[in-house]
């Protein structure tokens, strides 16, 4: 019962703070500076979650030909940047990991 209430409270204190920033600052302006800054926190955040499972696919750094999910990384770039399409940036980058894994392994 201590873990329920432990993630009741939890998940309760989270919605607090993201509410405390709406009802702060929602109704007012956001500087520009502030704007400029908050549009890179997602792609920073996306850089944090990937690049070590790219990198570190074993925990240790692995930049070798043998990494699949670098190589499937970096075809996954190349696609975005020349189709600018999500769906299929994922999905090549999925089939070249599984490819890879199957040819390495």
């Amino acid at each position: 019962m201590s873990l329920w209430l432990t993630m009741l409270a939890a998940g309760l204190v989270t919605y607090l703070i993201r509410l405390s920033f709406i009802l702060i600052i929602g109704q007012r302006p956001v500087p520009l500076l502030l704007r400029r800054a908050l549009r890179l926190v997602p792609p920073a955040v996306l850089t944090a979650i990937i690049f070590p499972e790219l990198f570190m696919p074993n925990g240790t750094l692995d930049i070798s030909f043998g990494n699949a999910r670098l190589l499937g990384g970096l075809v996954a770039v190349l696609v975005a940047w020349y189709t600018r399409n999500t769906v299929l940036t994922i999905i090549v980058g999925m089939v070249v990991v599984w490819v890879l894994q199957g040819l390495i392994h």
